[in-house]
């Protein structure tokens, strides 16, 4: 088909087909195959502005290698401290800036509506790197080519989706990259962190939901587990987070009575959720799940970057 994402916004994976993504999916395995020196030719003498708002590490060191890894260049900030904004200087004039500069702009900030906004002011392709609690839809592409990569389809599989469903926004674009795919999904979080109902109601015409409190009572039919942490930089009221925070953990004891073909998937950063002696699981995929976000990452780059992709 012919490219899809040339010179387009990424704000939402809700603005996405089935075709799109099987497409990101192939050209993602296409440059897993290249040689570096080809690899180089396909974003040489373009720039990538990062404007981070929130802190992170996968998501936008990634980006930086994937743009590198294609010959590119990326510039901008970490956080806006050291930056005009402490002068005062509002989102629209750092977004009209960067867009001087910038081939590609890539925000994450803390406001939900926010990339929405930055691709109203911008006239460069804006990629959503995470915006408040609604979306983070490359982190999505990422879980999805993941899922396929290990699984194979993935409309026969069930997924268990684990933790923090309320404030994470992985979650929810995974929800809906998912409904596109039709596995059947069990939601299991403590009643305080349930899906939003609006969501949930939503999904439910699109896919399978079911919502459980204890991971224990489903595991055995299981053949994704994706945790997610329980954010507590989320939260209104710091006694919510208190009455929640540890309510699943994944461990040796529990992955006994999984599959023996279980994957397991987490966006990161962990904190407690997932002990340190499942890492030597052949069941934990995270770690490798996180690699393969710099080779999504760069096959959006040069789709965005690149009307025909010739290799």
């Amino acid at each position: 088909m012919p490219n899809p994402f040339y010179h387009r916004d990424i704000i939402s994976i809700k603005d996405f087909t089935k075709e799109e993504l099987l497409y990101l999916f192939e050209i993602t395995d296409k440059l897993q195959e290249l040689e570096p020196y080809k690899l180089r030719k396909m974003a040489e003498g373009k720039i990538l502005g990062c404007l981070f708002f929130e802190p992170s590490t996968r998501t936008r060191i990634s980006f930086e290698v994937a743009m590198n890894m294609l010959g590119g260049y990326s510039v901008g900030f970490s956080e806006p401290k050291g930056t005009s904004l402490e002068k005062g200087e509002n989102l629209a004039d750092t977004l009209k800036v960067m867009d001087g500069y910038c081939d590609l702009i890539l925000l994450r900030h803390p406001k939900d509506g926010s990339a929405r906004f930055a691709a109203e002011i911008a006239e460069k392709p804006v990629i959503n790197g995470g915006s408040g609690s609604e979306e983070h839809p490359t982190q999505a592409m990422l879980d999805i080519y993941t899922i396929r990569k290990f699984k194979g389809e993935i409309e026969k599989l069930t997924l268990g989706i684990v933790g923090d469903l309320k404030y994470g926004r992985t979650a929810y674009s995974l929800l809906y990259g998912l409904a596109l795919f039709k596995p059947k999904i069990y939601l299991i979080s403590p009643n305080e962190l349930r899906v939003r109902r609006e969501v949930f109601y939503d999904l439910s015409n699109k896919l399978s939901l079911s919502e459980f409190n204890s991971l224990e009572e489903v595991i055995g039919e299981l053949d994704v587990i994706y945790v997610t942490r329980i954010q507590k930089e989320r939260f209104p009221d710091p006694q919510e987070y208190e009455k929640v925070k540890g309510s699943y953990i994944i461990d040796n004891k529990i992955l006994s009575k999984s599959k023996e073909e279980l994957i397991i998937l987490h966006p990161l950063p962990r904190v407690d959720e997932i002990k340190v002696e499942v890492d030597g699981s052949p069941k934990a995929k995270y770690f490798t799940q996180s690699m393969l976000g710099k080779y999504i990452r760069a096959a959006l780059i040069a789709s965005l970057l690149k009307r025909d992709l010739k290799f």
